[in-house]
């Protein structure tokens, strides 16, 4: 019987965490080990909301952990060197990780490997931690990677999803390795006053009530922008609070249209996944190139400057704005009307939208962020990549007492009805009662215009 380390990465739980039990059926001691990379940090990855919510899910692993007899080893610095230092440490032959579709993942794993075999230590990467299905496992035959969602969801939904591990009861950690202090989110300026609070506890709190209640009219009201329907769980889905697989496996037994809907969301999450993982690339560039010329400049940097601080003049898309940048979260739908605003109404290139995404989502997932983002902006696996969101009809069908605008841009809180959507075409002493908020940075059949002759269209 040896000593193993466990390396945690997106994959801060003890429930169904299929590294932690690979390494303690196969050893007397076990370190459970996180290392804050300096690489993430140097790549602009260590947003403020991200390590708030990073710190949350490491003070609850770590009290997981002592409730077994265990405790979470914290590092700082060059992952593969501190990986390596605690090997040393722990006398360790064997290290556990998840295995990550980016490409920084996987120069990380090709760097880990090469490190711990010049030890004589294996390092065991296990697929199926992050995701419900590794990316791979299901493919077309004449490609690497599913290129549309509809038959590789087709072919996710056939394959068998394995099972649940149940949370170990005692998790033995040898003395003499040392860690860093925990962080701490109350150390982190900067954060968005609505955000959430983290870790495996926490998360399976909301996953209870979500089964219980929301569950249930998924399917129904999961566009719903004032309703609020969605599980908002994806920020501990980013960070492994929650396994993907037991989401699967628990909505299933709870059964209906709105379960259905719930699963069919993770598959897009798996479909993401194996899209980068097979293209690495598109993380920066674009997976379908449309040959755009992507608006700059002034003007350009004006507008975008509008879109980030919710003063674009279209209610609907301002709300969601304000929304992301309250909570460190945005609703689904606002995620798909603002980046269709800024990359077919603007015309502003995707990456810019993504970047600023990055600096303000708790769920900052690079895979499904981007490929979101290219998605909207017609450069992804979008099978109508023309396609323009009108914001005013998107808030006529998503938002349609405008609840959801009020609740967000308080100057139009007095507007009432359908009013609140389009405020510039209120008559003149009544538009100026509301001068507060802005008229539009662009009228909408110009911004059409402009798009469709930008991509050839006319």
């Amino acid at each position: 019987m040896t000593t193993s380390v466990v390396l945690f990465t997106r994959d801060l739980r003890l429930h169904d965490h299929p590294p932690l039990r690979a390494a303690l059926d196969g050893s007397r001691a076990v370190v459970p080990l996180f290392v804050r990379d300096r690489a993430v940090d140097a790549a602009g990855h260590a947003a403020p909301n991200r390590l708030a919510f990073l710190a949350d899910c490491l003070r609850d692993l770590d009290a997981g952990l002592r409730e077994r007899d265990g405790r979470l080893v914290v590092r700082s610095g060059d992952l593969v060197e501190e990986v390596c230092a605690v090997v040393g440490e722990a006398d360790a032959d064997e290290v556990h990780m998840a295995a990550d579709v980016s490409a920084y993942a996987h120069r990380r794993e090709d760097l880990l490997r090469a490190a711990l075999n010049a030890r004589g230590c294996r390092l065991h990467v296990h697929d199926a931690v992050t995701t419900v299905l590794a990316p791979g496992a299901v493919t077309p035959a004449s490609s690497d990677h599913f290129a549309v969602f509809t038959p590789y969801f087709r072919r996710w939904g056939e394959r068998p999803v394995r099972a649940v591990l149940a949370a170990p009861r005692r998790v033995p950690v040898p003395d003499g390795v040392g860690s860093r202090p925990l962080p701490s989110r109350r150390d982190l300026p900067g954060l968005s006053p609505g955000l959430p609070a983290g870790g495996e506890s926490e998360a399976r709190k909301r996953l209870t009530a979500w089964l219980r209640g929301g569950i249930t009219g998924y399917a129904d009201h999961h566009d719903d922008l004032a309703g609020d329907a969605t599980s908002r769980l994806s920020p501990y889905l980013h960070f492994g609070a929650l396994s993907a697989v037991e989401l699967v496996h628990r909505a299933r037994r709870r059964g209906g249209p709105g379960a259905e809907a719930f699963v069919r969301q993770l598959a897009w999450r798996d479909f993401h996944h194996q899209v980068l993982s097979a293209r690495p690339h598109a993380s920066t560039l674009d997976y379908r190139t449309r040959h755009d010329r992507w608006r700059t400049g002034a003007g350009a940097e004006e507008d975008v400057a509008a879109w980030k601080n919710g003063r674009t003049g279209y209610p609907i898309v301002d709300a969601a704005m304000r929304q992301l940048r309250h909570e460190g979260w945005m609703h689904n739908r606002g995620r798909l009307l603002t980046a269709s605003f800024l990359t077919k109404t603007l015309y502003v290139d995707w990456r810019v939208g993504a970047r600023h995404f990055l600096e303000l989502l708790v769920d900052g997932d690079i895979a499904n962020n981007q490929l979101n983002w290219q998605w909207a902006a017609g450069t992804g696996a979008d099978t109508r990549p023309h396609r323009v969101l009108n914001p005013t009809t998107q808030a006529r069908r998503f938002d349609p007492d405008g609840v959801y605008v009020r609740r967000w841009v308080p100057e139009l809180a007095g507007l009432e009805g359908r009013a609140v959507h389009e405020p510039w075409r209120l008559p003149g002493p009544e538009r100026a009662a509301y001068g507060a908020y802005p008229d539009p940075v662009v009228d909408l059949a110009e911004g059409l215009d402009r798009f469709r002759r930008a991509r050839g269209l006319d």
